[in-house]
């Protein structure tokens, strides 16, 4: 017996039932996204590893562990994009993009990390993100934060999620909090899991965002992060914090959160599921501000912010919230054809249907079998309308339309059909 191939590890296929939840959503993220100014960037899958090393950091877990680096046959190192962030800056430096009039960009497609494969947690991933240069005005934080915020109430889940917020102050206001909060972790060491031992030294910072509950009952007596922030970024998460308020969209501040990436300053912030299905990783969107990424590309000082959407996560709560999604499954048109020896004659007339109809579901039967068979099939796919094409039709210039909401079935001139169908599907 021939051993089946399988997916890799963590490559996730994605089938037609689960692709309408995707389509879905995608449509209105995407008219969200072009109703606040944003401009469509895409991006390239691969990218040179020295990009990610440069804006990431070299002692993050995507760097150490989760990267898929090769060498292309120019022995040049090549990685598989673990994230679109570092990829959008570098695309908007390299084609002067900071001196265009446009500031606001969104993108969609794969990431890849190797990770351990757990729910909506995949190695390759699909991510939606918008990104903003230019900007420094906690207004534009703002902004990002209620544009997020339409997108779940139009996908009717804004009561399934709630947003975590904190600040991380400067790069130089870090130090001196990491340097208090490696002496504290020292002191209680043997509270610690094996993991977070392994960050002390190298990412003491990351030691915030466990999921071990002891580690972060020890975190609570610990030095905290907001008190050592520069004065710029407190004013700038005050404000933020009162602009929230003021559009009334409700928040947490979480003293614990950073994110996993060297590159973030100032605001940070998360979106997160209500539900424990997801497990410790309930995140679906995180972002912040990263003012020093232009720069540390070596661009200009340029502030800039933005966020990413985890779409396997939002799906999944989609789908279990599906009762509220119109799922329209039904086909319009299903056309079908007993013709053997002049096939090309029905396929011709099903273009021609398509011409005038380019909006509408239209299925072709190839099958073999009966009419009777086909009709059968017509009805499983929930079709609005059967179209007959047969040698006795054919021969009278007539065609056969059966109504399935009605079972009525009418015989037509082949030159009325046209006009027949729009009477149906255009009142």
């Amino acid at each position: 017996m021939i051993k089946k191939i399988k997916s890799i590890r963590g490559m996730h296929d994605y089938l037609p039932e689960e692709l309408y939840f995707w389509e879905y959503t995608e449509k209105i993220l995407k008219i969200i996204f072009k109703n606040y100014g944003y401009k469509e960037i895409r991006l390239p899958i691969l990218e040179h590893t020295q990009l990610f090393k440069k804006s990431i950091g070299k002692v993050t877990d995507i760097i150490e562990k989760e990267m898929y680096t090769f060498f292309d046959n120019k022995k040049k190192s090549i990685t598989l994009r673990p994230e679109a962030t570092a990829s959008c800056a570098r695309a908007v430096l390299e084609n002067n993009l900071l001196k265009n009039i446009n500031q606001r960009f969104w993108y969609f497609g794969p990431m890849f990390r190797y990770e351990r494969p757990q729910k909506c947690r995949y190695r390759q991933f699909y991510q939606f993100g918008c990104e903003v240069y230019g900007l420094s005005d906690p207004c534009i934080d703002l902004e990002l934060i209620i544009l997020l915020y339409r997108c779940w109430k139009n996908l009717k889940i804004d009561k399934k999620i709630f947003l975590e917020i904190n600040s991380i102050g400067s790069i130089q206001s870090r130090e001196k909090y990491k340097s208090d909060l490696k002496f504290f972790l020292n002191s209680n060491i043997d509270s610690l899991d094996i993991e977070s031992r392994k960050r002390l030294y190298t990412n003491p910072l990351r030691i915030l965002d466990s999921k071990n509950l002891n580690v972060q009952n020890l975190l609570r007596h610990g030095p905290v992060l907001l008190d050592y922030i520069d004065k710029n970024s407190k004013n700038h998460f005050k404000n933020l914090c009162s602009l929230i308020k003021k559009m009334n969209i409700p928040f947490i501040i979480n003293k614990n959160l950073v994110r996993g990436l060297d590159y973030y300053n100032s605001v940070v912030f998360e979106w997160k599921y209500k539900s424990k299905k997801l497990g410790s990783q309930n995140t679906i969107c995180a972002g912040g501000r990263y003012d020093n990424l232009i720069n540390i590309l070596g661009g200009p000082s340029t502030p800039a912010l933005g966020f990413a959407i985890g779409m396997e996560r939002l799906i999944y709560i989609l789908r279990k919230n599906k009762k509220k999604i119109n799922q329209n499954l039904t086909n319009d048109i299903y056309i079908i054809s007993d013709l053997r020896e002049n096939k090309i004659l029905c396929i011709k007339y099903s273009e021609k249907i398509r011409n005038y109809f380019s909006k509408l579901k239209i299925i072709q039967d190839f099958n073999l079998g009966s009419i009777k068979k086909k009709i059968i099939r017509a009805k499983k796919f929930q079709s609005k309308i059967i179209i007959i094409i047969n040698k006795y039709t054919l021969i009278n210039n007539i065609i056969e339309i059966r109504y399935c909401n009605t079972n009525k079935i009418k015989l037509i001139n082949i030159k009325k059909v046209i006009t027949t169908l729009k009477k149906f599907f255009l009142k």
